[in-house]
């Protein structure tokens, strides 16, 4: 665990995060997080941030992430919790920390199948990269901005049925649900939750945000639709302030690096702490 002991003029958030992931879904129990919102070296942030060990069996190094299958490991919950008791460790957590840390549960979920993961498969992901994910199709599919297949639409509703047991079983109940851009983010993110019966006051009302992206640049799948589009798909969808009509952070002759992306992630995180403090 970090040193707290920084100058009091200047205060630096000590940040918890545990994560897990769910097959066709990624799934952070993120536990506390502004950054520039464009691709590009980090500046300097006054957040930390660490894993909450022993809570999930993904943070395990004995847990083989290519063979693990989250709907026979309770989501990866820790042999010895329950989801009351999980509840109950994390809020005492919250309640305990001092002034300058914080704990955050984040759920966060990973499109299903789409037209792309399809055709990358097809072609293999060395003519994919180089030739085929830079074009809009094939002329028979289309895969910029692209939808999910019929496999993938099943795919959200079954991590659907899985959470709606989970939440049954006490894990905590998301508070603000916030969504990528891309079409088979808010296909997926549709399909799994819309018809899920919430606590009131905790209704489901998702938000798109411009940073929840995977990897920009090059691939036209990865390239969003116009917001007028969007909207006129998502209706119930709320946007947020100052999501411009095109897509200005796709790059078609530059992919993302792991730096830049890393850059981008922080900056949507430290932006969500911000922003939901307490």
């Amino acid at each position: 665990m970090p040193s707290t002991s920084t100058p009091a003029t200047v205060r630096r958030p000590f940040v918890f995060i545990s994560a897990l992931f769910l097959g066709l879904t990624l799934i952070y129990w993120l536990l506390s997080l502004g950054e520039s919102q464009t691709m590009g070296s980090a500046p300097e942030s006054s957040w930390k941030f660490e894993v909450v060990p022993n809570l999930f069996l993904q943070d395990d190094p004995a847990t083989d992430d290519t063979t693990f299958d989250y709907t026979k490991a309770n989501l990866g919950l820790a042999p010895s919790l329950t989801w009351h008791s999980f509840q109950s460790h994390l809020q005492s957590l919250i309640s305990s920390a001092p002034a300058h840390r914080t704990y955050k549960f984040f759920l966060l979920a990973r499109h299903g199948q789409g037209t792309h993961n399809v055709a990358e498969s097809f072609y293999g992901t060395q003519a994919w990269d180089a030739h085929w994910s830079k074009l809009e199709g094939n002329g028979t599919v289309t895969w910029a901005d692209a939808e999910l297949t019929d496999i993938g639409e099943g795919q959200a509703r079954e991590a659907g049925k899985f959470i709606s047991k989970l939440l049954g079983e006490g894990m905590p109940v998301p508070e603000r649900w916030e969504i990528s851009p891309l079409r088979r983010c808010c296909h997926t993110a549709s399909l799994t939750w819309a018809g899920m019966t919430m606590p009131e006051g905790k209704e489901w009302r998702p938000v798109i945000r411009e940073m929840l992206r995977e990897v920009m640049g090059e691939h036209t799948c990865d390239r969003r639709s116009s917001r007028s589009v969007i909207h006129e798909l998502y209706p119930k969808f709320e946007i947020e302030k100052g999501f411009v009509e095109e897509d200005v952070l796709w790059q078609a002759e530059h992919r993302e690096t792991n730096d830049e992306h890393d850059v981008r992630s922080r900056a949507f995180l430290e932006d969500v702490f911000e922003r939901e403090k307490g």
